[in-house]
């Protein structure tokens, strides 16, 4: 079980610097954890840990627009876990990632 854990835990920091990345570029990447450590004392390493600290940074940085980041995040997991990836609009990223976790 605790394989499992850290293998999850891997998978959401690695999608989360990729969604990141992706949507935002690496100096937006990298001023993003700047900004979560500075004002949430959130390392990135932590955010497993803190999903709902890390999804509110993002709310109160980009508003509505964190959805498009979250949503790159979701797409990177269901990718990296071999999942079908399900667009769930009105879902906030720690509930979708909690369905995710909890399939079969």
């Amino acid at each position: 079980m605790s394989h499992e854990k850290n293998r999850l835990k891997q998978i959401l920091l690695e999608s989360v610097d990729e969604g990141l990345l992706q949507t935002l570029g690496n100096s937006g990447k990298e001023a993003i954890y700047f900004h979560l450590q500075r004002m949430y004392s959130l390392a990135k390493e932590d955010i497993p840990n803190n999903l709902s600290v890390f999804a509110s940074g993002l709310e109160k940085i980009f508003g509505i627009g964190a959805k498009v980041i979250e949503e790159a995040i979701i797409q990177r997991i269901c990718c990296k876990l071999k999942i079908k990836y399900e667009e769930k609009r009105n879902m906030r990223l720690v509930d979708c990632l909690q369905s995710i976790i909890e399939k079969p």
